[in-house]
């Protein structure tokens, strides 16, 4: 129970029971992220469906990118905007590394973010309803199962942080749990044609993570909400096609 509510703690700013710190139970968490997104993910689908009822389909949309800021506090978010403005800074390792600590956010992290949600707000828009339910309930789960990954087969930047907790204390049970929890979860809400969407964020973790190594020596707890961000809108935009593609919409309406 105490991993749960860490992972839950630890991914959003739902209002929760206090819970002491635990090292080992915050590696055990990382296996309850995509549990926790599945929780995000009916949360998101019900305000869509509740939306749809009062509100044309942009403010529907931008009702559901808020959502997904308040129900994480924007730490995804802000991790996105630190990353951005550290990786894309042209400087040298240690350099990036002190950037991405800086509270303040700079120009690289304003226009990634600009971007990022404008593509979110217009995929959501986009995807037509029957769709965009199913996509809504799964999505959180597979982009968190993509932090699990990330958290467990990448080396940590930093010798300290929170985040190096959850990289020394998780291993291939938690990958394995994670990855269970994401495969059942996938197949029960879209069916086998949901196994693309599990496939590639799988190779978009990976090769983000891969890259971030490259630049940064490893990974930090910015970029775990970078690659949470980045896989949100890899997987919004390519449900519209994959799921057309392999099934036809008739299969996920």
């Amino acid at each position: 129970m105490k991993s749960i509510l860490l992972a839950f703690y630890q991914l959003t700013r739902l209002p929760l029971p206090n819970v002491d710190f635990d090292e080992k139970a915050c590696g055990r968490s990382t296996l309850y992220f995509p549990a926790v997104g599945l929780f995000l993910g009916g949360l998101l689908a019900s305000l869509a469906w509740g939306a749809g009822f009062l509100f044309p389909a942009g403010i529907k949309a931008a009702l559901i990118v808020v959502g997904m800021v308040v129900l994480t506090g924007g730490m995804h978010l802000d991790g996105f905007m630190d990353s951005v403005d550290g990786l894309f800074s042209g400087r040298p390792r240690e350099r990036k590394l002190e950037i991405m600590r800086d509270s303040r956010v700079g120009a690289f992290g304003v226009i990634g973010v600009i971007c990022l949600l404008l593509l979110k707000y217009n995929l959501l828009l986009e995807l037509p309803d029957g769709v965009l339910f199913k996509v809504l309930l799964v999505l959180p789960a597979i982009s968190r199962w993509g932090m699990a990954i990330a958290v467990i087969a990448f080396p940590y930047a930093r010798p300290d942080g929170l985040g190096k907790v959850y990289a020394v204390q998780s291993g291939s049970r938690e990958l394995a749990g994670s990855t269970i929890i994401t495969a059942v979860a996938v197949a029960l809400i879209l069916g086998l044609q949901g196994a693309w969407l599990v496939a590639l964020a799988a190779f978009a973790a990976w090769l983000a993570g891969k890259k971030i190594v490259k630049e940064l020596g490893g990974l930090t707890g910015d970029t775990y909400g970078f690659i949470n961000e980045l896989l949100e809108v890899v997987l919004l935009l390519a449900a519209y096609p994959i799921l057309r593609w392999t099934c036809g919409f008739h299969s996920v309406f």
